[in-house]
């Protein structure tokens, strides 16, 4: 079930303009100093972690700005120091800040006192669904009297939010070109130098990444059965729409028949925006869950998952490192493209075999883990596909980024040679 749509957040926001003009005017009062905060929608994870791990080994100051008591703790496990972004103690730690590194948007840190920051925004995924300026969605508010002058109101002051980004990494040209549209962005703000979010699945030996990975998963979602499949199904969100995807109780026996027959479990993650609406109507341990509250990050655990289903995440890229098969189920596909918008054609990402109906994905699924020629096949255009959107592959997407940060004015850390 829809739980958020750009609508009623933007509504929040309007009412919300006598706090940003006052904390606005308390940041041009404040001096800013050298330390790093960091924020993301995400929880402790993202390109967030991967940048604040390495500019803490550098020996800069740095803090995570938290909304829950789970991310203190998760911070807590990883030695990160940490202060709640609302609230007066995360207003000035985000107004003292000298960078401010977020994944989602001003969000992320203390809304009110970013005014005059480094801003980096990280971003948290290649749009492949059509995002900001780009996007209707943004703009969206609720129909009443006044509504047009509104949604240009919204537009004035998302624009002229992303102006205050100073570094904006993209994992190629092509996604770089996605950005500079979707934010208003046209100088040499957004630099390609890979994401960071993303290192985890290209640094160190494969067999590494792969043991790692399946800990954590098995952290996440208990033991599975010997040998058997694990299938990631991700669907993105609807902008508070209902999903359409979600099984009826006859498409669930037919899903779990299929997994039991192939020995693999399904592995559900709604998007964080829009949990809900996946537990089969019988329990089955085929089918685990493994949303946003049950693991913040899913990218660390990439590397254990064999397949990736999808409809419009940008997840279809990124496991395209992995050269992981992707399958493709989207009945709203013509509908979302009116509504959302796709960068370019969504055959071009999906291929012209994306499944309408559970029933149909299950014809392509069985086969794919039956057949080795056929999951091979999946898979190298899955590995094609994420070559034409990440130039990067070396693990040190991160370290690029820092070193472009460092280059535009960020003193080194006290004390460093």
């Amino acid at each position: 079930m829809a739980s958020f749509s750009f609508g009623s957040g933007n509504a929040a926001k309007l009412l919300r303009i006598p706090l940003y003009v006052a904390g606005r005017i308390g940041t041009m009062l404040v001096p800013r100093g050298e330390r790093w905060v960091f924020g993301c929608g995400a929880g402790i994870g993202d390109g967030a972690l991967a940048l604040q791990r390495l500019a803490h080994d550098e020996g800069h100051d740095t803090v995570w700005l938290t909304s829950s008591e789970r991310e203190e703790r998760d911070a807590a496990v990883l030695g990160i120091r940490t202060i709640p972004k609302n609230g007066v103690r995360g207003w000035w730690a985000t107004a003292r800040a000298g960078v401010l590194v977020v994944t989602h948007g001003f969000g992320d840190v203390n809304r009110y006192a970013n005014g005059g920051a480094f801003v980096v925004q990280l971003w948290h995924g290649i749009p492949l669904k059509r995002i900001g300026l780009d996007s209707p969605a943004t703009t969206q508010v609720p129909h009443m009297p006044g509504a047009a002058l509104l949604r240009r109101l919204i537009r004035i002051l998302y624009r002229s939010a992303a102006q205050r980004i100073r570094v904006l990494p993209a994992a190629s040209h092509r996604s770089r070109g996605r950005l500079e549209s979707a934010f208003g962005l046209g100088d040499d703000r957004i630099v390609v130098t890979g994401e960071p979010r993303v290192d985890v699945l290209s640094a160190g030996p494969s067999e590494q990444r792969r043991v790692a990975a399946s800990a954590l998963l098995a952290g996440a979602v208990g033991a599975l059965p010997d040998g058997a499949r694990t299938i990631l199904y991700a669907p993105t969100w609807r902008d508070g729409a209902p999903d359409p995807a979600v099984p009826s109780a006859s498409q669930w026996v037919q899903i779990i028949r299929a997994l039991e027959t192939t020995n693999s479990v399904l592995l559900v993650r709604s998007h964080p925006l829009g949990e809900g609406g996946y537990a089969p109507p019988l329990p089955s341990r085929r089918v685990r869950m493994l949303g946003s509250g049950v693991l913040a990050d899913v990218t660390p655990a990439l590397p254990a998952i064999d397949v990736l289903i999808t409809d419009y995440s940008s997840l279809a890229y990124d496991v395209g490192l992995l050269s992981m098969p992707v399958l493709y189920l989207a009945p709203d596909a013509v509908e979302y493209a009116k509504t959302r918008g796709f960068y370019g054609r969504y055959d071009d990402v999906a291929g012209r075999d994306a499944a309408e109906s559970w029933e149909e994905l299950l014809a392509q699924l069985v086969p794919l883990l039956e057949d080795d020629g056929v999951f091979t096949e999946r898979a190298g255009r899955s590995a094609t596909l994420s070559a034409q959107m990440h130039a990067f592959r070396d693990g040190g997407n991160t370290r690029r980024v820092y070193d472009v940060i460092r280059a535009r004015g960020i003193p080194a850390p006290k004390g460093a040679a």
